[in-house]
């Protein structure tokens, strides 16, 4: 089966109303018109705060620098993956955005706001001695 993710702020491929919301490279607002609806089998609405959540939580625990769309693709497919009727099934789910793409923004904030609190070390006249 096919399944579309789109953001839950602005579920326009599922009929909704184009809405502001925070996931880079889905949700143009818009469905294009190359889209084949035909080829989609269901569609999952995922929030920006559980897009976000979920890319930080795939980069700290699995060492994977996924972006947003990445996140919010990986809780779509735990969603279809937690349904009854797959049970024991392969669930294969197309991580295409990567974490450098997003470092100015929410996705790194946290991790910008450390590294602004770190203090700089500066080699010592001894230390650089013992190098010689």
């Amino acid at each position: 089966k096919m399944i579309a993710v789109e953001p839950a702020e602005s579920p326009v491929i599922a009929g909704g109303k184009s809405g502001p919301h925070k996931i880079q490279g889905i949700g143009a607002g818009f469905v294009p018109k190359n889209l084949d609806k035909s080829l989609i089998d269901g569609i999952e609405a995922v929030s920006s705060e559980e897009s976000l959540k979920m890319a930080r939580e795939i980069i700290k625990t699995e060492g994977i620098p996924v972006g947003i769309s990445s996140g919010a693709a990986v809780v779509a497919a735990l969603r279809i993956a937690a349904k009854e009727e797959n049970r024991g099934k392969n669930i294969v789910v197309m991580i295409a955005s990567y974490t450098e793409r997003y470092l100015s923004t929410l996705l790194a904030e946290q991790e910008r706001t450390e590294a602004a609190q770190l203090q700089v070390s500066v080699p010592t006249d001894a230390y650089l001695a013992k190098l010689n």
